[in-house]
C-alpha cells in the first residue's frame, strides 16, 4: 500500500533533490535520518514508478518515491 504525503526537501541549483522531512495528514512530521539509496524504480506495493529514495526514518528502512510533482511512501 502507498500513502501520498507532503515532503520538505532541499532542491539544489544543479537539479538534485534531497528529501529532509515527511509530513502525515494528521500533522505528525518525521525527519529523514539518512538516505541509503536513490534510483529510478517502480513501487512494488503501489505500482507507480519514479525516483525511489531508500531512507532511514526512526531507524526503520522506508521507500519514499517522487514522480510528477507527487511524493508517496510505501507503508506496511
Amino acid at each position: 500500500m502507498i500513502k501520498f504525503i507532503d515532503v520538505l526537501c532541499l532542491m539544489k541549483n544543479d537539479g538534485t533533490v534531497t528529501p529532509l522531512t515527511i509530513f502525515w495528514e494528521d500533522g505528525r512530521k518525521f525527519e529523514i535520518d539518512k538516505i541509503i539509496d536513490k534510483r529510478k524504480c517502480a513501487s512494488t506495493k503501489g505500482g507507480g514508478k519514479g525516483t525511489r529514495y531508500t531512507c532511514l526514518i526512526l531507524s526503520k528502512e522506508k521507500h519514499l518515491f517522487f514522480d510528477h510533482d507527487l511524493w508517496w511512501i510505501e507503508i506496511d
